[in-house]
């Protein structure tokens, strides 16, 4: 490293605190970052990596620009703009006239303790935070450019080389990386034109790259993610799905895999992306893997934090788990608890759930909490609508249920048909399928729809003419589907860790 960089570092700290106040200075392997005020200045440091080049002045001032424009899509609140430095190294001026002699990314400075890794540590991340950033990065990848048509990037050859070169730089530092290396070479064959369709898709797209827990942040009522990765294109043009799946993998590593499959149940909701399931998998994995090699490569994590050794029996673990598909299939009307309940029991299960109610609303172009009478002639309730909206629920079952996960329909599903239609499909995928009959008195239902309507928080638009008109034409479950359904009286505070197991067991060997 030129010695004249840590001398304009140390000379800007102290301009900085030269009202006395401290001046905080982080170093990492490729930049120094100087939190003075409400300001955070990061300056790239001149290093020549094996996985960057900051080595020049104009690359330095290109990435601060591609670090500037990258990270504004996440977080404009906190990426301020690109500050020259002139002057020399013992006196330098941010933002002087005269020639540049380096760069800094000016950002806002967070408030202690805002990372989402600090907030998990202290208690405080709730799983309000994990919706409002899994909505927020739906929104983001449904607006990110798409790779180029014939770019390398998120293709099979692309991926297949980076995971195989991900796995022998582990090994190379003393990781037992063996059966994971046969786990991929079996894995390849029904990889490859999963990438390839996904790629097809245009699902490949300019993300953030490095979404952990370390790389976002709760700020008052938002939760943003910041540091995307900047000096790699490879790295962010990935597959969404995969971007997504780095915060999620890294709630499983931190142990909370309740909100782990919250997060990722919600950017199933906001995204629609269900096509990109039977790879996420593989992209869990891969991400565990890669912060295996970041521990491998620098300090030993502070604790919480997981160490190297962790991320990489996750990747182990998510690995060479067998599949369990199963599905459950709510039975209910409007207020009876379906959502609530399937919420607590996808979290307890690692479930990916389909609402009826969400993918009615897909299916007319309505995001979730759009209300659809003024905007939709006719309505989206009608007897075809209804029709559309279960095939829809069937279709993408099959999809989850063959990626070998388990599966939680909620939905109504008052006629015996509906039921039998989505039983049959579990059936036919060699999955078990258990019916989940909700109930509550009258005035409990009432309630809770009129509750839900005043709030406008929920896909749901029932209101009690509805919850009138469900009641008669419901169809009670049939001798044959009590023997495989759950009975619950939601308004009597169920068990859901008792549910849930109930679930798990049915038709396993033995049941």
């Amino acid at each position: 490293m030129k010695p004249e960089a840590e001398v304009l570092v140390q000379s800007l700290q102290r301009q900085l605190g030269a009202d006395g106040s401290t001046v905080e200075r982080i170093e990492t392997p490729s930049a120094w970052v100087l939190l003075a005020g409400d300001d955070a200045w990061k300056i790239k440091k001149p290093v020549r990596l094996g996985f960057l080049d900051f080595g020049t002045l104009q690359r330095r001032h290109h990435f601060c620009e591609e670090e500037l424009r990258l990270n504004r899509r996440h977080a404009p609140t906190l990426y301020r703009g690109v500050v020259p430095i002139s002057g020399t190294p013992q006196a330098p001026q941010l933002g002087g006239a005269g020639p540049a002699i380096e760069y800094a990314l000016q950002m806002r400075r967070f408030p202690p303790r805002a990372l989402l890794s600090e907030q998990l540590a202290d208690g405080r991340l709730v799983p309000a935070h994990l919706d409002r950033l899994a909505l927020h990065l739906a929104a983001l990848h449904a607006q990110a450019d798409v790779a180029p048509a014939g770019s390398p990037w998120g293709g099979a050859d692309e991926l297949a080389g980076q995971t195989r070169a991900l796995l022998r730089r582990l090994a190379a530092r003393g990781a037992v990386v063996a059966d994971l290396q046969t786990w991929l070479d079996e894995q390849l064959p029904k990889l490859v034109p999963l990438w390839q369709q996904r790629q097809q898709m245009g699902s490949v797209r300019e993300c953030h790259g490095d979404l952990h827990l370390r790389n976002a942040v709760v700020l008052g009522d938002e939760v943003l993610a910041f540091d995307g990765l900047e000096f790699d294109p490879a790295l962010r043009w990935i597959d969404v799905c995969a971007d997504m799946a780095f915060m999620a993998m890294d709630l499983l590593a931190h142990a909370r895999p309740a909100l782990a499959w919250r997060f990722v149940n919600a950017w199933l909701d906001a995204s629609g992306d269900h096509a990109g399931v039977p790879l996420l998998r593989f992209y869990l994995v891969e991400r565990a893997l890669v912060r295996a090699l970041v521990g491998l490569l620098g300090a030993p994590a502070p604790a919480p934090e997981p160490s190297a050794t962790q991320y990489l029996a996750l990747a182990r673990q998510l690995a060479l788990a067998p599949p369990r598909p199963r599905l459950l299939v709510t039975h209910g009307l409007s207020g009876s608890g379906k959502t609530w309940l399937t919420q607590a029991l996808l979290e307890q299960t690692g479930a990916l759930r389909l609402r009826a109610d969400v993918e009615r609303k897909r299916l007319f172009g309505l995001g979730a909490l759009e209300a659809s009478a003024a905007q939709v002639p006719g309505g989206i309730y009608g007897a075809q609508a209804n029709e559309r909206t279960y095939a829809q629920l069937a279709a993408r079952a099959r999809l989850l249920l063959g990626a070998g996960y388990p599966v939680i329909i909620d939905a109504a599903c008052l006629r015996h048909a509906e039921r039998q239609r989505l039983c049959a499909l579990a059936a036919d995928c060699g999955a078990p399928c258990t019916l989940l009959d909700c109930q509550a008195d009258a005035a409990t239902l009432r309630r809770r729809v009129r509750a839900r309507a005043a709030r406008r928080d929920d896909a749901s638009e029932a209101d009690e003419a509805v919850l009138a008109m469900q009641a008669g034409v419901d169809e009670p479950l049939t001798a044959a589907e009590r023997a495989q359904a759950i009975m619950v009286r939601t308004d009597q505070g169920p068990d859901v860790a008792a549910l849930a197991a109930r679930w798990l067991a049915a038709g396993a060997p033995g049941a």
